[in-house]
């Protein structure tokens, strides 16, 4: 049996439309899945441009629908989070202790024979099976997926809090948690408090980090930024090349050291080498962003012993990230709720991502109810 689905659908030239799909029922360890809430970020928008068909959206979260005849681990009816980073666990990578970065199945470093995700065919558009961003498509009503990239959810959060925790919340905090692996005791400084931003935020708050300097140009967010833990802002100029002067006034913050860690999250192709200023000799400068633009360098800024990381997706290992981040929610350590300033209709899409560009939320979520 077929269900039809509403998704927001791009033929990748820069445009959306909201189409009408045929979702298939499920086989083997697929599961189909009725979403309830999508979360909307700067990838959601750059997949416009991707050059192909595709089902937008790739944080979501909803209610098991029906099952394939191999999967166990969850059933009918289960609340769940979709996970795009799906390990194989038997690769070198996944050997190796990085399974955000598996070979077989990632959508961004994998070697694209999907195999370990749905079929393309399960989601088609005039009859012609169509790709769904990094194999989720969250922005569907329905979605068929791999066992593998549902996780069960606790009772007690909201799928409009549920969903943002698959890419932007792990992300920030996974960067903190996985990436800098131990900031207690130390000096952050985190360039862009937009919704990564945030999240790195309170992923160093919950890491026990002695000082946490947020950095942006917008004196709104900077105030957010406080209420998950930023313990000093640093209002940007727009005319700071480089964010040279804003690196000053962290030495001043910093005994004129830098900071310990700097985390680079704004996205912005100038500032990719803008950490590295921040931070102290032998200091880390991680770049969450996900900035792939060719950017020139001046080396002097590596001096000295400087390491600079670009971690994917917080370096997220599903199996033991997701069920901590469900217990720093349930403890209330971890802000969701707040996080979500905006929800939107599925047909409003157009009115979110504008004001996605314009940065007005912290997070929007498109909300299916």
């Amino acid at each position: 049996m077929t269900r039809l689905a509403q998704a927001a659908v791009t033929r990748g030239a820069g445009d959306f439309s909201i189409e009408e799909i045929e979702v298939a029922d499920p086989i083997g360890d697929e599961v189909l899945v009725e979403i309830k809430a999508s979360g909307i970020c700067h990838t959601d928008y750059d997949s416009l441009s991707w050059g192909g068909p595709l089902i937008l959206g790739h944080e979501g979260a909803g209610i098991v629908t029906a099952i394939g005849d191999k999967v166990t681990s969850v059933t009918i009816g289960d609340p769940v989070v979709l996970n795009w980073a799906i390990p194989c666990t038997r690769c070198f990578q996944c050997e190796a202790g990085n399974e955000a970065i598996c070979e077989v199945n990632s959508p961004v470093t994998g070697n694209g024979n999907m195999q370990g995700h749905a079929r393309l065919e399960s989601s088609q558009l005039n009859h012609q099976g169509i790709a769904r961003s990094f194999h989720l498509g969250s922005m569907s009503t329905y979605s068929v997926v791999r066992e593998a990239a549902v996780i069960k959810l606790p009772s007690g959060i909201p799928f409009s809090s549920a969903c943002i925790l698959g890419c932007g919340v792990m992300t920030g905090v996974g960067s903190v948690h996985r990436a800098a692996k131990d900031v207690r005791d130390k000096s952050v400084v985190v360039l862009g408090a937009g919704g990564v931003g945030l999240n790195v935020i309170q992923g160093a708050r919950i890491g026990g980090a002695r000082e946490i300097i947020a950095i942006d140009i917008h004196p709104d967010r900077l105030k957010t930024a406080k209420q998950f833990g930023a313990t000093q802002g640093i209002l940007a100029d727009t005319n700071d090349t480089g964010l040279l002067q804003a690196a000053e006034q962290v030495k001043a913050l910093t005994d004129q050291r830098g900071a310990d860690v700097a985390f680079e999250c704004t996205a912005r192709p100038e500032l990719g080498a803008a950490p590295l200023a921040m931070i102290r000799n032998a200091g880390m400068a991680i770049q969450v962003s996900g900035i792939e633009q060719s950017i020139p360098f001046d080396m002097e800024l590596f001096e000295w012993d400087k390491i600079y990381l670009n971690p994917l997706y917080g370096k997220c290992k599903p199996s033991e990230d997701f069920p901590r981040l469900f217990s720093l929610y349930a403890s209330g350590e971890l802000l969701l709720d707040e996080l979500v300033t905006q929800t939107y209709r599925l047909e409003d899409l157009d009115t979110a991502f504008a004001d996605l560009l314009a940065g007005k939320n912290a997070k929007g979520v498109i909300c299916f109810d």
